[in-house]
């Protein structure tokens, strides 16, 4: 495997909903972003992922369409990995 990420890899939920995790805890406390809640912020990444791995791999207008609905089921993902992975460390 060349690279870490593929566009296929992200069209995947597990891709698509690692990418949104690590972006959006690597962006959340910049200044820019850090008054808009978190979940808003996963979302928006999410949707960004989704639409550039369905364009970059030739998808037509359905999938453009649904990426819409993926992202929220992506961004939701994301946030409870973050919030599991927080609690367990709190105990």
């Amino acid at each position: 495997m060349n690279s870490f990420f593929t566009w296929q890899a992200l069209m995947t939920c597990a891709g698509a909903t690692l990418a949104t995790s690590l972006i959006t805890q690597l962006i959340k406390g910049v200044k820019p972003f850090a008054g808009i809640p978190t979940r808003i912020v996963s979302y928006a990444i999410a949707l960004i992922i989704l639409l550039a791995a369905t364009l970059f791999s030739g998808g037509g207008w359905n999938e453009l369409a649904i990426a819409f609905v993926n992202s929220a089921v992506v961004a939701l993902a994301a946030n409870g990995a973050f919030d599991a992975a927080n609690s367990a460390g709190e105990k």
